[in-house]
């Protein structure tokens, strides 16, 4: 992959700027968990220990509502010439509408570091865990 991040398509309405990306590292550890589970999705939560880490699961094993919000989706399928005209793999990141109040004005990052993450999230057994890194927003003019 040569790019360093990829930004996720806008999905709040009235928005036209990403509000959360992915290293390319988050991203080659989704392409691996997709062909071992399939179609995946995130969520962040509020509160505190695994509630402040993004959590991995296979799309729709975890209910979302309207007590939350999707911040964006990204397709992580590859873009090497060998994959040209592989099939999308949309990856849906949400977050609760509460924890979205507290950090509506940061711009955030899905990051892999090295580390035991929740025992829910799909990443846990390869010793990794996902991490967000939060800036705050550049406002579009």
């Amino acid at each position: 992959m040569t790019t360093t991040r990829l930004d996720a398509a806008v999905t709040l309405p009235g928005e036209d700027f990403s509000r959360v990306a992915l290293t390319a590292d988050a991203v080659e550890l989704l392409r691996k968990l997709w062909a071992r589970h399939g179609a995946l999705m995130f969520h962040q939560s509020g509160g505190c220990c695994d509630g402040s880490a993004p959590m991995c699961y296979p799309a729709g094993e975890f209910q979302t509502g309207a007590a939350d919000v999707l911040l964006g989706r990204f397709d992580i399928a590859s873009d090497d010439a060998e994959n040209a005209g592989a099939e999308h793999q949309p990856v849906d990141f949400w977050m609760s509408r509460e924890q979205f109040a507290y950090w509506s004005h940061t711009h955030l990052t899905v990051d892999v570091v090295q580390g035991r993450g929740s025992g829910f999230s799909l990443e846990s057994p390869d010793g990794v865990r996902f991490l967000v890194r939060s800036t705050l927003m550049n406002w579009p003019a």
